[in-house]
């Protein structure tokens, strides 16, 4: 057989960044055909001896993973022309026609393949927010396809529409819609960055992720403190609950899954720093008197490297996201019970704590910027979501000084 293929770095043309593009190059008998594959590297990030990406590449989050992607690549035009020999028909192919039959395959990456490689470098680089949010969005979408394969190609405006269509049709939120739509997206972006996809066929350009305003969570202070001021014993099952909740809104909210990862460490000169899972943000929070309180019930016999809080148990990491998700949903069904014991009619849920911070410094004056500084919002535009409106005792006062 005198047909080959090989990985090459095309170092004829660059663009304007100064990159190449990756090629695969199909020689027979004698005669080159190319097929670029939709990634452009420096030369001093190409290795031409072994024909790899090297590890100075900065522009993938692994790239182990990408020159996987690049032998696969390989290796599927090898396999045609494996079979196009075995049938006796590829020597009366020209070099075009070898190309635009490997080219079909070539251009029909997989969303799913991608997708999944950047869970698991989620949840490797314990980012377990991202990580849930990223495995749900591809489980609901690979059910939508009847478990096929889906390349970005296919992923289109049309595909889009028809996958909100019967979201909504099955009695779907279009808020929950759009926690979907989000993540699909950031697959989609980040795969163009990586170079495996086309920004040509990128279906968001068109596409509106559209929400609906939701039912405020936050409770009020009075709220807050009948929860505080609840008597409960050590022995009592709604006791941890309880200091939980609680220790969550002395700390501006903190979400459950971070409070789960605290540790004795993270205090330090009488503050909490700790990396939200979820974004990554640092966050640097004075420690109180009355989280003190709640943190001295917990430190007890604790090793500088020990969570603060007994919720983790696990040592393996995918492990420890299941058990977090489990005992999230134990602790929101006792916020339940403590809602009923404390006359809350407001559903409380381990996010209540987050968004009655966020109101209750909102009422106090606190500006909105700084407010979104205090939860580590990227912008006001979240914090606003949280502070859509006042409390109803904040309107009432307005509303009586507005008639007198």
């Amino acid at each position: 057989m005198r047909t080959f293929v090989v990985l090459a770095l095309d170092t004829r043309r660059a663009k304007s960044d100064g990159t190449y593009p990756v090629l695969l190059r199909i020689i027979h008998y004698e005669k080159p055909a190319s097929i670029t594959l939709g990634i452009y590297l420096k030369k001093e990030d190409w290795d031409a001896k072994i024909r790899t990406i090297k590890p100075s590449y900065k522009g993938t989050e692994s790239v182990t993973r990408l020159n996987n992607f690049l032998q696969k690549k390989k290796s599927e035009a090898i396999d045609i022309i494996t079979k196009l020999d075995e049938k006796k028909t590829l020597d009366s192919l020209t070099v075009t026609q070898i190309k635009d039959l490997i080219s079909k395959k070539s251009d029909s990456g997989s969303f799913f393949e991608y997708g999944q490689t950047l869970v698991d470098g989620l949840l490797e680089t314990n980012r377990l927010g991202n990580y849930r949010s990223y495995k749900c969005a591809l489980s609901v979408l690979k059910k939508f396809n009847s478990n096929r394969d889906l390349s970005f190609r296919e992923l289109t405006y049309s595909y889009l529409v028809k996958f909100e269509q019967n979201h909504l049709k099955k009695g779907g939120s279009l808020n929950g819609l759009a926690v979907y739509m989000r993540t699909i997206r950031a697959i989609y972006n980040q795969a163009i960055k990586a170079g495996l996809a086309e920004q040509e066929f990128y279906p968001f350009k068109n596409y509106e992720i559209k929400t609906t305003k939701t039912r405020k969570r936050a409770i009020s202070i009075e709220s807050i403190k009948s929860i505080q001021n609840l008597q409960l014993t050590p022995k009592d099952h709604l006791y941890h609950p309880r200091n939980l909740f609680m220790a969550s809104f002395y700390m501006r909210g903190i979400s459950f899954t971070d409070l789960a990862h605290l540790k004795v460490s993270d205090m330090i000169d009488g503050r909490i720093h700790y990396d939200r899972q979820k974004t990554g943000k640092p966050y640097d929070i004075k420690i109180t008197s009355e989280l003190q309180s709640i943190l001295d019930i917990y430190l007890v016999g604790k090793e500088i490297d020990d969570f603060i809080f007994p919720i983790i148990q696990q040592k393996d990491l995918k492990k420890q996201y299941e058990e977090i998700q489990d005992k999230r949903k134990r602790f929101n069904d006792n916020l339940k019970r403590i809602a009923k014991l404390c006359g809350i009619t407001e559903n409380l849920t381990s996010y209540v704590s987050r968004h009655s911070f966020a109101t209750r410094a909102k009422n106090l004056g606190v500006p909105i910027a700084t407010i979104s500084d205090m939860l580590g919002h990227a912008d006001t535009k979240t914090t606003e979501v949280y502070l859509a409106s006042l409390s109803s005792d904040i309107m009432d006062d307005f509303h009586k000084k507005i008639i007198e």
